[in-house]
Parts: structure tokens; sequence; C-alpha cells
């Protein structure tokens, strides 16, 4: 079993209720293939992920871009691989 992303909340005591719409601001440095990495992770964790819903935003200097995906949340483990994969990722710098 995975260690979730707050062990401090008890997995039946999430304040999310599932299924829901979740927004995920994934950060990287700004090169190409960053959010196509992140979409096929997206697309990993939640089949029907609207790649149309994605929402860019470039840091002030160019350097980074900021990914909003928004996902259906299914469970907390669910969300919880999705951090931790997307945290993982070589070309991904934060997750919030």
């Amino acid at each position: 079993m995975s260690t979730p992303i707050n062990p401090d909340i008890p997995p039946n005591e999430s304040l999310i209720e599932y299924p829901s719409l979740f927004p995920i601001k994934v950060m990287g440095v700004k090169v190409e293939g960053l959010v196509h990495a992140i979409t096929l992770i997206a697309h990993q964790f939640d089949p029907a992920f609207d790649a149309s819903t994605i929402e860019l935003r470039e840091s002030k200097g160019g350097k980074y871009l900021g990914v909003t995906i928004t996902v259906t949340a299914t469970s907390r483990e669910q969300l919880d691989e999705l951090y931790r994969t997307l945290s993982t990722h070589p070309m991904v710098k934060v997750v919030l």
C-alpha cells in the first residue's frame, strides 16, 4: 500500500467528495514535451481526462510554465498516486 500525501488525515475522513473534478497545478521548466508528459500522466489516472481543459501560465521571466490539469478524482489513493507520479517526473519541479 502506498503512503498517503497527508498521512495525518485518515483515508475515511477525506475532505473531498468522490467522484469530483479536482484541479492540480504542475510547474516545470518551460521545455518542449512538458505539457505532453503531464497530459499522458493525467490520462493514466483519469482515462476520460479532457486535454482541452488544460490551463497554461508562464512565469514572468518565461523560464517556467504552470500547467493546471483538472482530473476526475475517484479516490484518495488515486490522487496520492497521481501526485507521486507527477512529483517524480524529471520535467516537473512542483505539484500543488
